[in-house]
């Protein structure tokens, strides 16, 4: 694989590992079941990781809503085929980070809308500054210092690079 576009190593795999455990730690303190929504495709590995962490029962579904990294107005569609039912549970919504916020506010508010859930709490590595208020309880293991574009660990730039095992600037004048 081609790493010209990885410049600084933001969250290395052990850091990775240390934010996988204290977001598991909180949420097995705060659930005794849930039902998982996974945002993919960005949200596949921290789910993964996230879910082999977690001591109580959980049921898992998806949702996508296609956005390009660092766009502030994703209008996108959103796609959940409520594979499970979700009415009257207890749901979080897992993804790789919260940049803007507008996408999983967006994600949040469909799914209190149409599908009447007890609760919608959200599950991400990490968050970044300047993001919107998202109504629902977040849990993340770090808040970045700045805005800078990111790839690894499920964030992609022009459709690659998501399974780079770190966090890494993105490097664009490659």
């Amino acid at each position: 694989m081609n790493h010209s576009h990885a410049g600084k190593i933001i969250l290395n795999e052990s850091a990775i590992a240390e934010g996988v455990n204290l977001v598991a730690d909180r949420l097995n303190s705060d659930f005794s079941d849930a039902v998982i929504i996974t945002v993919t495709p960005g949200g596949i590995f921290f789910t993964a990781d996230l879910t082999r962490k977690l001591k109580f029962d959980v049921e898992m579904d998806y949702i996508s809503c296609p956005h390009t990294p660092g766009e502030r107005n994703n209008a996108s569609e959103i796609v959940f085929h409520n594979n499970i039912g979700i009415e009257g549970r207890n749901v979080i919504v897992i993804d790789d980070a919260i940049e803007s916020g507008g996408t999983m506010k967006r994600l949040v508010e469909h799914l209190n809308e149409k599908y009447n859930p007890q609760s919608v709490s959200v599950a991400v590595l990490f968050v970044k500054p300047g993001r919107i208020s998202i109504p629902a309880r977040c849990y993340y293991a770090y808040e970045m210092e700045n805005d800078d574009l990111l790839i690894g660990y499920g964030m992609p730039w022009q459709n690659k690079f998501r399974n780079l095992p770190c966090v890494s600037q993105l490097i664009k004048d490659n």
